[in-house]
């Protein structure tokens, strides 16, 4: 029969109690636990706060389907609402000799086109009130002033009743000529609006934008129409 170790005082250690942990060690540890405990309570009410004051996002405006059109762009390529269909785009009316706002409309359009990134399918248009002027030979020559992108941005003129049709029944926008005795110079022409419009890839109108006047900062709504386009690209 084997002996049972023994200690100096010869009793037998076999079954001896494991040695007491420190006490500081076992306040630290204690510490470190509350720590982490409070941690994480601070953590998820933060998080339940913030999604309690989030604010819910909008669905966006639907103001109805764009008309069916056939014009002609300044390449003096035909275009249909069927070559931008699965496309969304950005439209506005100018013309080429305007003596008002159409320099910083068509201005505001070029810094929304180098905004936009390269893998965005997004569309710009911009329609022409004086169509018996504005040639596709105009129109060129007008975009090419503006490093108009011509893979992007169409220039499109077209029958008069044609782009009536689609800029004030579906796209919303204004455009009424002048009487030859309220026209200041010779060109002051037309009043149009001064409006961007959005449209989806489903031929709905979306969104609609101011970007001239007193109170309108154009670099926030250059961010507004880029933050919509966005969404309605992501958009099935």
């Amino acid at each position: 029969m084997q002996s049972q170790p023994t200690d100096d005082s010869g009793r037998s250690v076999m079954n001896s109690p494991p040695p007491f942990e420190p006490a500081s060690r076992r306040v630290s540890r204690l510490l470190w636990g509350v720590v982490l405990t409070a941690s994480l309570l601070a953590l998820a009410f933060m998080l339940g706060v913030l999604r309690r004051h989030e604010a819910p996002r909008q669905a966006l405006p639907d103001y109805g389907a764009v008309a069916e059109f056939m014009l002609t762009n300044q390449d003096g390529q035909a275009v249909s609402l069927r070559d931008l269909a699965g496309k969304v785009w950005v439209a506005d009316i100018i013309f080429t000799r305007c003596p008002g706002p159409c320099l910083k409309m068509t201005q505001q359009m070029r810094d929304l086109q180098n905004a936009l990134p390269q893998s965005s399918s997004v569309k710009l248009v911009s329609l022409t009130t004086d169509p018996d002027f504005d040639t596709p030979k105009v129109l060129k020559t007008y975009a090419q002033r503006f490093g108009a992108d011509p893979s992007r941005w169409l220039f499109l003129t077209g029958a008069k009743r044609q782009i009536a049709a689609l800029a004030i029944d579906s796209l919303k926008l204004t455009a009424l000529e002048k009487n030859a005795e309220e026209r200041q110079s010779p060109n002051d022409l037309f009043v149009h609006s001064t409006i961007f419009v959005a449209v989806d890839k489903h031929s709905h109108l979306r969104g609609i934008f101011e970007t001239s006047g007193e109170d309108v900062d154009p670099a926030q709504a250059r961010g507004q129409i880029l933050a919509t386009v966005t969404r309605l690209e992501s958009e099935p």
